[in-house]
């Protein structure tokens, strides 16, 4: 795939969406850090439905350490693997306070040092909360750059070095939103919606349907 027709794919994601956004709720960067932490292997639905209950409760690093562990799992019992979560949850609120003052780090090593902090979250993290050109490559991502051909890789992080590199820098804050949410509700894993995709004639799909 060549530059001008990658450009062309981020013209139209954003003549389609000029303001994409994650799925997720939240109104601070501690906020967000705990929607992604959730949201490993978890609807955003589902985790939309337990912040809405947990962070009038509890929605900064203190006040959850003070509501603590056991009461954090009643709130998020409902999303997968919550045990852990609610552990790591926990290991992160005290060395968020400990360490950071009580904010979020806006650095990839300061954030990746954090309990259940993978790269993945780092991503969305310093994207969405601090506006970093950083792309987190999640299985839309993933599967929509393949598929596509935008940016074709086998493993996660050789797609995500492939679109830093080739995704044109006016696009690259929101470049994730739009090939999440593309992923998600058109270029879906079972049968991707060819038939009303924007892209149908800018994608390399070897099956698509015209």
């Amino acid at each position: 795939m060549n530059a001008a027709t990658r450009r062309e794919i981020f013209l139209r994601l954003q003549a389609a969406n000029p303001h994409p956004a994650t799925e997720l709720e939240y109104r601070t960067p501690f906020e967000l850090l705990v929607a992604v932490l959730l949201s490993a292997q978890a609807t955003d639905v589902s985790v939309n439905a337990a912040t809405r209950q947990l962070f009038p409760v509890a929605n900064t690093p203190q006040a959850m350490l003070t509501l603590g562990e056991e009461k954090l799992r009643e709130f998020i019992q409902r999303i997968g693997l919550y045990q852990t979560k609610a552990r790591h949850l926990m290991q992160t609120c005290r060395l968020l306070v400990e360490q950071h003052g009580g904010a979020v780090p806006q650095t990839r090593e300061t954030l990746e040092a954090l309990p259940g902090v993978g790269h993945k979250t780092a991503s969305v993290i310093l994207n969405t909360a601090f506006g970093q050109p950083a792309i987190a490559v999640d299985t839309h991502v993933f599967r929509v750059a393949n598929r596509t051909g935008l940016a074709p890789g086998k493993t996660v992080l050789e797609v995500e070095n492939k679109l830093l590199k080739i995704v044109p820098d006016e696009f690259k804050h929101n470049a994730h939103h739009w090939l999440i949410l593309h992923g998600r509700y058109v270029c879906q894993a079972r049968k991707p919606k060819c038939g009303i995709c924007t892209l149908n004639d800018l994608c390399e799909y070897q099956e698509k349907e015209l």
